[in-house]
């Protein structure tokens, strides 16, 4: 299994975190001094619900993105359970259960407590889906049409068994609990609202474990909050089950956790599209790259391996030959080079593209170029396009004018400092003759890149003993 990144470590711990207070609250409420767990205030009340049911769309509306994209069943129940809370939070739920018998903590409370308890059970479904199973889907409005489907089905089967009851629907919260002053008893619920609360509380906390667990080994924004915000919405039911709320203008601790839950939440989904438009924008550059490489493959290098051809046809004079083809040489290195950085798979290490460039350039100049790279060594991207173009002008000059047979590429650290070598066995050159025709055996060139790293560039050579290029950074 994959270790857990500091990432995910962070979840487990924020996880634990909302357990521990989850566990703290209800604890205090069970076995500590007085506390009042009820405050009468109606824009508390109204802020919160306000909250609660715009996070939870904005959440499913992120989630049924996802789904369209993947076709996901993790990421459609996802979207289908935070629909479902929506709908139980919704004044639309209250309305339509007050219209079923009309008395207040009747079938409203009985229809939103159903419609949580649902949407809990498929919150926990789609955390044990995992990431693995996928639908078959014909087409993208196939997909978007599965979203909504069952929470709607869901609201219609609730309301239908509570038709059918009818009259005989219960009350679920004893009348005296209702009108209390002081601190109310605990448990004074209906039954069977106990017994859903605590299913609820169950389904939610179960999906808090598995989602942290998932969460180890995905990097993905979303899930790695929803371990966290199951966990206090699992209290939340559990404090629901001790202290009912009354669903009116009341506002109770298991309200503060339920708020959090959905903050969490909200959390996860800004981050959930910070994350897609990283993505997007990540490919649009990786394509237009790609377009580049393309038409300096095409056009370019094709015109440059033409004039170089071309250039072998001149007569009469091999110096103006042999800079037409050096020049020449140096362009194609340097467009492939370009292609070779449009092109690059981020996260491909430094040793890794010295071994691929060191095969290339064994290949174009039928030299052996021997590779010894410590994998240890990194480098960022200006560095690493900065030194692949040092090597490839001190491979191209030791083949052209050194006439070597062998070159080695070193990558070491050295004293702290990384240390990029490029020895070969030819004919040496004299460094300071050298230095006053630079532009012929590109030093120049190689020293401003060196020092753009920032770094030195240092050259060993003598006449007859070969050469070293060094470049420290």
């Amino acid at each position: 299994m994959t270790d857990a990144t500091p990432t995910a470590r962070h979840t487990a711990w924020l996880t634990l975190t909302a357990w521990a207070v989850g566990f703290g609250a209800a604890a205090w409420i069970l076995f500590g001094p007085y506390l009042q767990f009820a405050y009468r205030s109606t824009s508390a009340r109204l802020i919160t619900e306000t909250v609660i049911l715009c996070v939870a769309l904005l959440g499913s509306f992120l989630a049924h993105g996802r789904f369209v994209r993947s076709h996901r069943m993790q990421d459609l129940l996802l979207a289908q359970a935070l629909i479902v809370f929506a709908l139980a939070t919704s004044p639309v739920g209250t309305v339509l259960g007050m219209l079923v018998d009309g008395r207040p903590g009747g079938a409203d409370v009985w229809l939103s407590v159903g419609l949580q308890l649902i949407g809990a059970v498929l919150l926990l479904a789609a955390a044990i889906a995992g990431q693995s199973h996928r639908l078959h889907l014909v087409s993208r409005a196939g997909a978007r049409w599965r979203t909504p489907l069952v929470p709607l089905l869901v609201l219609v089967l609730v309301l239908s068994v509570l038709v059918l009851i009818g009259e005989r629907v219960h009350l679920a919260v004893d009348p005296a609990y209702r009108t209390a002053r002081t601190r109310p008893e605990l448990l004074t619920a209906h039954p069977f609202l106990i017994l859903t609360q605590l299913t609820a509380a169950f389904c939610f906390l179960s999906a808090s474990t598995i989602w942290t667990v998932q969460a180890r080994v995905r990097d993905d924004p979303l899930v790695r909050w929803l371990g966290p915000a199951c966990a206090l919405g699992g209290f939340a039911r559990v404090l629901y089950a001790l202290a009912p709320s009354l669903y009116t203008d009341w506002f109770y601790v298991a309200d503060v956790l339920r708020l959090g839950l959905y903050l969490l939440l909200l959390v996860g989904s800004a981050q959930e599209v910070s994350h897609y438009w990283t993505a997007r924008t990540r490919s649009a550059v990786l394509e237009d790259r790609r377009r580049l490489a393309g038409e300096l493959h095409d056009g370019v290098v094709q015109e440059l391996t033409y004039i170089r051809g071309e250039a072998h046809r001149v007569d009469g004079d091999p110096e103006l030959q042999e800079r037409i083809v050096g020049a020449t040489d140096r362009a194609l290195d340097e467009a492939r080079a370009a292609i070779h950085a449009l092109t690059r798979v981020d996260g491909v290490p430094l040793s890794t593209m010295l071994e691929r460039t060191g095969r290339e350039l064994a290949r174009r100049h039928g030299i052996e170029v021997a590779v010894a790279a410590d994998a240890t060594v990194d480098a960022d991207t200006h560095e690493m396009h900065t030194l692949l173009r040092i090597v490839r002008e001190a491979v191209t000059n030791a083949a052209r004018h050194g006439r070597a047979g062998t070159v080695h590429v070193e990558l070491a650290l050295a004293d702290g400092a990384r240390v990029l070598r490029v020895r070969d066995d030819g004919v040496g050159f004299d460094p300071e003759e050298a230095a006053r025709h630079a532009t012929g055996y590109g030093l120049v060139s190689m020293a401003e890149r060196a020092r753009s790293l920032p770094g030195t560039l240092d050259v060993d050579s003598a006449v007859g003993a070969g050469s070293e290029v060094r470049v420290t950074w």
